[in-house]
C-alpha cells in the first residue's frame, strides 16, 4: 500500500526548502533549492516543479502525494497570493497557487511562514492538545500564528496576526517594512544586534562583543556571551525580552491563549529571552490572566518545522474534510 505523504514547500528570500511529510510528521525526503536568480515567478515554479519532480524519481519507498503546502513571506491563505514580499524579488500580486496548480495538477495551500509554523506545531509539536495558542517566530524578522479554537486568525483579508508590526516606540528604529517603531525592529535576530551595538554606543563596558563585527554576529553568540556573564549580553536579552513580554501582554488580553511558543534562531537562546519576557508579560497582564500562561521553546526547534508546518496545510485540510 502506497505511504501517503503531503510536500511541504518553505520559500525564504535566499533558499526554497521542500520535504516529504507523513500524517505522523515524519519527513521521508527533504532537499532545497535557491530562491534567487529567477527573473520571473513563472521561471522559478518551473524550476521548482523540474527539481521536485526528478527527486521524487529517486525515492524508492510507494507513496501517494496528496497535495502541496507552501509556507512564504505574505502567503495570502484566502487568496491563494503572495503579495508585495518584502524580501523576495517577485513584486506586487502574485497568483501563486493558480500558478503552482498549473505546474503541478495537485491542490496547493499557502500561507505566511509564522502560520505554517503554528500549524506545524497543532499537528506534530507541543500544541497537540490545545485549540488556543501562539506562536512567536524570533528570525531576522518576527512573525507570529494566532490559533483560536483550533483555527488560525487569518481575518477579513487573510494577512492577521501581524504581532512583529506593532508599535512599541513612537519615532523608533526603523523596520524593514519601512515604518518606524515595530515590535520586529527590536525583537528579532537582527533587532537584538541592533540593542548590543547601541548599548556598547551608550555605555563604556568591557565586552567581547568590541571585537565582533555587526555582519559577524550572529544569535547563538549574543547567547554564548550571555553564558558567559557579559554584561552587553544580559542587558541586550533583557530588554529584548521585556519588550516581546509587553507586547504579548496585549496579545493575550486580545485572544487568551494558554501557551506562547518561540521558535527561530533566537528562540534557542532559552532561558536568556524566556525568563524576561514572561516576566516583563506578567507585569503587564491584567490581573484575570495572570499566572495562567507559559512561554516555552518550540517541540519543533531542533526540526524543520517550516517544511513541517507548510505540509500541515495540507493535512489540516485533509482532516476537516474527513471529521477528524
Amino acid at each position: 500500500m502506497a505511504l501517503e505523504v503531503v510536500l511541504g514547500i518553505d520559500i525564504g528570500g535566499t533558499y526554497t526548502k521542500i520535504g516529504l511529510v507523513d500524517r505522523e510528521g515524519s519527513i521521508h525526503f527533504e532537499d532545497e533549492i535557491s530562491t534567487r536568480g529567477y527573473a520571473t515567478i513563472e521561471e522559478f515554479i518551473h524550476a521548482l516543479h523540474s527539481h521536485v519532480m526528478q527527486s521524487l524519481e529517486q525515492i524508492e519507498t510507494s507513496f501517494l502525494l496528496l497535495g502541496i503546502g507552501v509556507g512564504a513571506p505574505n502567503g495570502n491563505y484566502y487568496e491563494g497570493t503572495i503579495e508585495n514580499a518584502p524580501n523576495l524579488a517577485w513584486k506586487g500580486r502574485i497568483e501563486f497557487v493558480k500558478l503552482m496548480e498549473n505546474q503541478f495538477h495537485l491542490p496547493i495551500l499557502v500561507t505566511n511562514d509564522a502560520n505554517a509554523a503554528a500549524l506545524g506545531e497543532m499537528l506534530f509539536g507541543g500544541a497537540g492538545d490545545m485549540k488556543n495558542f501562539v506562536m512567536i517566530t524570533l528570525g531576522t524578522g518576527l512573525g507570529s500564528g494566532l490559533v483560536v479554537n483550533g483555527d488560525i486568525i487569518y481575518g477579513h483579508d487573510g494577512f492577521a496576526g501581524e504581532l512583529g508590526h506593532v508599535l512599541v516606540y513612537d519615532h523608533g528604529r526603523q523596520c524593514g517594512c519601512g515604518k518606524r517603531g515595530c515590535l520586529e525592529a527590536y525583537v528579532s535576530a537582527t533587532g537584538i544586534k541592533r540593542t548590543v551595538y547601541e548599548m556598547m554606543a551608550e555605555e563604556n563596558i568591557e565586552s567581547d562583543f568590541r571585537k565582533i563585527p555587526f555582519s559577524k554576529l550572529k544569535p547563538k553568540m549574543i547567547t554564548a556571551l550571555a553564558e558567559d556573564g557579559d554584561p552587553i549580553a544580559i542587558k541586550a536579552f533583557e530588554r529584548t525580552g521585556y519588550l516581546l513580554g509587553r507586547a504579548l501582554a496585549d496579545t493575550v488580553a486580545h485572544i487568551s491563549p494558554a501557551r506562547i511558543f518561540l521558535f527561530g534562531g533566537l528562540a534557542k537562546a532559552g532561558k536568556w529571552i524566556i525568563d524576561p519576557a514572561k516576566k516583563s508579560m506578567e507585569e503587564h497582564l491584567l490581573p484575570i490572566y495572570q499566572n495562567k500562561i507559559d512561554i516555552v521553546p518550540s517541540a519543533l526547534l531542533k526540526k524543520n518545522i517550516a517544511v513541517l508546518g507548510a505540509a500541515a496545510l495540507i493535512w489540516k485540510r485533509l482532516d476537516k474534510k474527513t471529521g477528524n
